[in-house]
């Protein structure tokens, strides 16, 4: 894994996405558990793979703060984005089920991570069956992510792809409270990794995000996002996803 460790940690006990109003309450006894479960902290810069594809680290991670994303290269090095990845966000769980890693993850921007050891996976099914369940759901809530990032790919236009693709992040980013007070958000994503992640290539992709901007519907300077007819968008996309409800933090 290509990460620090950090010098100073960040104990469950205080962790600012805890207090962020994003994520469920679990008791004293599972926050517990979840501090003796943390191994360390680990942080890298924008542009550090943190995974590799097929490494073997017997470790999960959550994402602490920053972005990242999960990936998949195929021999000719053509890329393909699965998903990104937002503060709280776990991964490193289908290591289990294969010799290595089926994907790498490579960080957006800076970011630092909670490092547990999937050693104690079992104890945690055993100790705590509502941590286990909440691990559970943060495994089928990315496979729903997945799931309609298919769908974009497979059956919506170069429009409907990033207009579904503008919402989706600028929902996530609001929800772990990225959102500024003029409806902003910090949006370290670039037109190639769009293309990544929607099966587009760069020309098209430019082409349409400039399409959508004439037509009003998003603003990106900066590094940041900002839509400006939300509700078009969702139609355009065609994509009514469920209000996102205040979600597990392992």
């Amino acid at each position: 894994m290509n990460a620090i460790v950090s010098p100073s940690q960040t104990l469950c006990y205080h962790c600012p996405l805890r207090t962020s109003g994003a994520f469920a309450e679990v008791t004293p006894q599972q926050l517990d558990f979840i501090q003796s479960f943390k191994k360390r902290e680990v942080w890298g810069n924008a542009g550090d793979i943190v995974l590799r594809e097929g490494q073997t680290i017997g470790q999960l991670h959550t994402l602490l703060s920053g972005w990242a994303f999960r990936f998949h290269t195929l021999s000719n090095g053509n890329r393909q984005i699965l998903n990104f990845l937002f503060p709280g966000d776990l991964f490193g769980l289908q290591e289990q089920l294969s010799n290595g890693s089926p994907y790498g993850i490579e960080l957006l921007t800076p970011a630092r991570m909670c490092a547990f050891s999937s050693d104690r996976l079992w104890d945690l099914y055993r100790q705590h069956p509502q941590l286990g369940y909440d691990v559970t759901w943060l495994v089928a809530h990315e496979e729903l992510i997945v799931d309609e990032n298919l769908v974009s790919v497979g059956q919506r236009t170069a429009q409907q792809r990033i207009a579904m693709l503008l919402v989706h992040l600028y929902k996530r980013a609001e929800q772990v409270g990225m959102k500024q007070a003029d409806g902003w958000i910090p949006f370290p994503v670039n037109q190639q990794h769009m293309a990544d992640a929607l099966g587009l290539s760069l020309v098209h992709t430019n082409k349409t995000l400039r399409k959508l901007a004439d037509m009003g519907m998003h603003e990106i300077a900066g590094n940041r996002l900002r839509l400006l007819k939300p509700d078009v968008l969702h139609r355009l996309a065609d994509y009514y996803a469920a209000p996102l409800r205040r979600r597990p933090l392992i």
